[in-house]
């Protein structure tokens, strides 16, 4: 069955956004995740399982994104490669928003990329790959040192909920 990919990742970045806003859509953004997903980023890679652990970790997560300044994430670009006909690969350039502590509004472009299972009625993420986040806010001025929020909020793999 077609899907528009594109489409998958706007409405995933409003439910993001959603979630820096303070709404539980928790349900919806595991509605997007297979059962079992791989979370990898530049240090390891991580198995986790699709459940309560899963929707503790994307709440943790909002709230460090929240404290970091935070505001808004847009899908700027989706690029797919199809796989076969159950799989794709999907490389999205994200633009997050964010306002500093001395106020001043901030930028930042970064890509993930995921490999989807494209098999169902609905697109579900298998596997996320990003860059060293934490590393890329403290560039940025948004982080200075790893707070104990980043460190609850990420996957074993290094990585915040994607």
């Amino acid at each position: 069955m077609p899907h528009s990919i594109p489409h998958f990742f706007e409405s995933y970045a409003n439910l993001y956004n959603r979630a820096l806003a303070g709404e539980d859509v928790f349900g919806e953004v595991m509605d997007r995740f297979a059962p079992t997903f791989m979370a990898a980023g530049p240090n390891s890679a991580d198995c986790s399982r699709n459940g309560h652990s899963f929707r503790r970790t994307l709440d943790k997560g909002y709230r460090f994104y929240r404290s970091i300044g935070t505001k808004k994430m847009t899908a700027r670009r989706v690029e797919v490669t199809r796989i076969d006909g159950n799989h794709c690969l999907a490389k999205v350039s994200f633009c997050s928003d964010y306002v500093r502590r001395s106020g001043e509004a901030l930028k930042i472009e970064f890509d993930v990329s995921y490999l989807l299972d494209t098999a169902g009625a609905k697109p579900k993420i298998l596997v996320f790959i990003a860059g060293d986040e934490m590393e890329l806010y403290r560039t940025h001025g948004l982080l200075h040192k790893t707070p104990a929020a980043a460190d609850q909020a990420r996957h074993p793999s290094g990585q915040v909920a994607h």
